[in-house]
């Protein structure tokens, strides 16, 4: 466990080192600084004991949306199952409806499976747990929007704890 553990901590490493070299510096026209948000997603899934693919994808999930990290790049680096829960966790811009965009990524996450699943409901937890200490209405909104997307789409079998955490958030900000 201990080799495991050092394996993990040292790609942990690795993938803030890539988002620090790739990724844009926020300011105080930024939504919420994005670094900062991907280091606590990776840190909430790595302090409760989630794989290593897990942890590192929390960290990374932004990496495609928000910086110059390439599908490519990330696979050469993590591997093919990290980068896989990456881009389910990636939106799709290209989609114009907020509510459709909201649906297909949430579905894309269950096609995926239940770790991307996971990934997406620890990006959304940080943000609701960010945008109520920042008392943000619009995007607590939005967090709202993506949870309930989330708890229409999501199989009965995939009954992780981080499911009931983010009930628990969705109704606590209502």
């Amino acid at each position: 466990m201990q080799d495991m553990n050092k394996s993990l901590n040292i790609d942990f490493e690795k993938a803030v080192r890539l988002l620090v070299e790739y990724m844009p510096l926020s300011d105080e026209h930024s939504r919420k600084p994005a670094l900062f948000h991907d280091i606590r997603v990776g840190v909430y899934l790595y302090e409760r004991n989630y794989s290593r693919d897990v942890v590192i994808a929390g960290v990374l999930h932004d990496a495609i949306k928000w910086s110059r990290i390439t599908e490519n790049m990330l696979r050469k680096v993590f591997g093919d199952n990290v980068t896989k829960l990456v881009l389910a966790c990636t939106k799709d811009d290209s989609l114009e409806d907020a509510k459709v965009k909201i649906d297909e990524l949430i579905q894309r996450c269950v096609k995926n499976g239940q770790d991307a699943l996971i990934v997406k409901a620890a990006d959304i937890i940080d943000s609701f747990n960010y945008y109520t200490k920042t008392k943000n209405e619009i995007e607590l909104q939005y967090c709202k929007r993506n949870a309930h997307a989330i708890f229409r789409h999501k199989p009965n079998n995939y009954s992780d704890g981080i499911f009931d955490e983010l009930k628990n958030w969705h109704e606590k900000s209502v």
